[in-house]
């Protein structure tokens, strides 16, 4: 039979599982009667875990916003996953500045692992690998995220000091849409009301931000994730690329995704198949050009180059090494 003091963690846990929880459901998954439950309350108040109690028709018990976090209760395929994450989340660099949080937040969990567990999480870590390699991601200060993120739940402008990759300093405020995680960075996209455009920032690359006064309203159209590789696809680069590809818009995308290129979709008559083979428009902007002849050779579509030039010589070129390299013996 259960001892008392492993009621009271069984408590605990239920009650860290969310929402209000009625005497008579947590009696019954504790095995014991309602003033049991009661006392075993007052138990978890006088180590000042905030319980609330919550009276009507649908009352009971529930854990309430308190001045410290309470005791965590994980079971083991929680803890793992909750280390995996913190595992996967500084691989991919989407952590913040503080970059001791996560190492110190997974001691604290390892430190309190049962050794069988800590064997299988050991034991998974040693048969993991990774088909990249770590980058040097600069992340995002922790204030400047959260305080980005308040501004979009509740549409409000930020005024942000921003430095561009060529290390110009401004000050802007900018109607914040969404943020979004992309390669292993984080962006946000938002209206700069003072040009009337929309604009996508590199939170590593923010300063500062303040929440202003007033609010505005979210705009229709594509969601924040699709805004961002849309300004991918269309920012200011060196070299701007047409092309004419024959194809589907699945068999493109498989080479030219939508962050590096962007795709004039026609819309196909009544007796044409949606997803039919014909020929599509595809811009792109980019600050090199000998990734594209590569990328152009593995889409293996018929393609016609409008510009610039300079591509259509690329393209030439690599077709000749490629049939030197199928002629020799």
């Amino acid at each position: 039979m259960p001892r008392p003091t492993g009621r009271v963690l069984t408590l605990l846990e239920l009650l860290q599982s969310g929402g209000t929880r009625t005497v008579a459901e947590l009696a019954d998954r504790l095995g014991v009667e309602g003033r049991t439950v009661r006392r075993y309350v007052d138990q978890l108040i006088d180590l000042d875990v905030p319980v609330e109690s919550v009276r009507g028709r649908y009352g009971g018990y529930r854990l309430a916003p308190g001045y410290r976090l309470p005791p965590l209760m994980l079971s083991d395929d929680e803890a793992l996953a909750v280390l995996l994450g913190l595992v996967a989340g500084r691989r991919a660099g989407l952590t913040t500045t503080q970059h001791t949080a996560s190492e110190t937040a997974s001691a604290k969990i390892r430190r309190v692992l049962p050794k069988h567990v800590a064997r299988r999480l050991d034991t998974l870590l040693e048969a993991l690998a990774f088909t990249d390699q770590p980058g040097e991601s600069a992340t995002p200060d922790a204030g400047v995220l959260l305080t980005i993120a308040d501004a979009v739940r509740h549409r409000r402008p930020v005024s942000i000091r921003y430095t561009d990759r060529d290390g110009r300093r401004s000050e802007r405020t900018l109607h914040t849409y969404g943020i979004v995680a992309h390669a292993g960075r984080w962006y946000v996209t938002g209206k700069d009301p003072d040009i009337g455009e929309d604009r996508t920032f590199r939170l590593d690359r923010i300063a500062d931000a303040r929440t202003l006064p007033g609010s505005f309203e979210a705009p229709m159209g594509p969601d924040p994730a699709q805004r961002v590789l849309s300004g991918f696809a269309t920012a200011e680069y060196r070299h701007e690329v047409t092309l004419r590809i024959h194809g589907t818009v699945e068999q493109i995308r498989a080479r030219l995704p939508a962050s590096v290129a962007s795709l004039e979709e026609h819309e196909p008559t009544a007796d044409q198949d949606r997803a039919a083979e014909r020929w599509l428009r595809v811009e792109l902007r980019a600050e090199r050009l000998d990734w594209l002849p590569p990328a152009l050779a593995a889409l293996d579509r018929p393609f016609v180059i409008e510009r610039p030039d300079e591509l259509r010589d690329l393209v030439t070129a690599l077709a000749d090494r490629l049939a030197s390299h199928a002629r020799q013996a």
